[in-house]
């Protein structure tokens, strides 16, 4: 049995739809760039390295959780289950969930979809590797994208991952949008288990996303470095610094690339140049933090029911288990 398969989006499509989105954001007001761009192999290999740091509590926290409860979610499925993880990056964490059901099934198949195809390689790889009861249908695409083949793939009970709190990447109605959709793709005995980070104080909030070790500030920096390298862009990143702010009204933290002078830089692809003033700000990402009452309200507004939340021991994070709506009862698990 071949047990990799790599599904890919046309490279020649991303590569247009980086140089529309990157010409569109930087003649913006206010600037922006849209953080899916940060994922390039470096960007990836940062955001792992970012994933491992002090002030980083994310990771661990959402880790710490399915330590504890994979097996009990495993549990909670058919034999024959489908693994299924939206934006799977080196699927580190995963693994818990991979080795859970490897103990309840003979075989499990685990689709990873993210929009770095290296990491996809290279993490499917090492799971092949250390499992060899595993089978690995890579697709290397945007969510949307990964989205249209699960719809084409709906034979298999599964269980759809959403971890790390990357819906905190999507502005709220935003989010809720997508979560639809997720929604549209499962039948009656499908999951979402979907990690989601919890508000909490400033200081906490603010020293994850802008480490002492400037881990966070080279992640964004990067998004300059490939806009050099695949559209010959002219960026000097020392003319640019990191920002984070955590809007507290709004409860999301803002990540910014703050010019630091007056200046023009030439995107040569583009034909383009654009202007910066002192202090002015290119906005690269969102990360909204929800109150367990946002969870609630967010699953509802998508057309899902929470059957379990899972909390780490600090109460940073949470793991909450979604079922298309049928029944308005729902378990929380402390």
């Amino acid at each position: 049995m071949d047990r990799f398969c790599l599904i890919a989006a046309d490279s020649r499509d991303r590569h247009n739809a980086f140089a529309r989105d990157v010409k569109a954001g930087l003649l913006a007001r206010p600037k922006h760039l849209n953080c899916c761009y940060f994922y390039d192999a470096e960007g990836s290999a940062l955001f792992e390295a970012i994933c491992e740091l002090p002030e980083y509590y994310v990771t661990r926290a959402e880790r710490e959780i399915l330590q504890a409860h994979a097996g009990a979610i495993a549990d909670r499925f058919p034999q024959g289950v489908r693994l299924v993880e939206l934006g799977s990056g080196n699927s580190a964490k995963t693994r818990l969930l991979i080795a859970a059901f490897l103990q309840r099934q003979e075989h499990l198949q685990y689709v990873p979809i993210d929009i770095c195809r290296v990491v996809l390689q290279e993490s499917a790889r090492e799971l092949l590797r250390d499992y060899p009861k595993l089978e690995v249908v890579a697709v290397a695409a945007e969510y949307r994208e990964g989205l249209r083949h699960l719809r084409k793939e709906a034979e298999r009970p599964k269980l759809v991952l959403w971890l790390g709190s990357n819906v905190g990447n999507f502005d709220r109605g935003e989010a809720a949008e997508f979560l639809r959709q997720v929604r549209d793709t499962l039948g009656p005995d499908d999951r979402l288990l979907m990690g989601v980070d919890l508000r909490k104080e400033r200081r906490a909030l603010e020293s994850a996303y802008d480490d002492a070790q400037g881990v966070t500030a080279d992640f964004n920096l990067n998004l300059l470095t490939r806009i050099n390298r695949e559209l010959g862009g002219h960026f000097d990143r020392n003319r640019f610094r990191h920002r984070a702010v955590y809007n507290e009204s709004v409860g999301r933290i803002e990540m910014y690339l703050v010019s630091t002078c007056a200046h023009t830089v030439r995107i040569d692809a583009l034909d383009l140049e654009v202007a910066f003033a002192a202090d002015e700000a290119i906005h690269t990402e969102n990360s909204y933090k929800y109150s367990l009452a946002e969870i609630d309200a967010l699953a509802h507004a998508a057309g899902l029911v929470t059957e379990a939340q899972l909390f780490d021991g600090d109460r940073r994070f949470s793991v909450n288990l979604l079922a298309p709506a049928r029944s308005p009862d729902a378990l929380r698990c402390d």
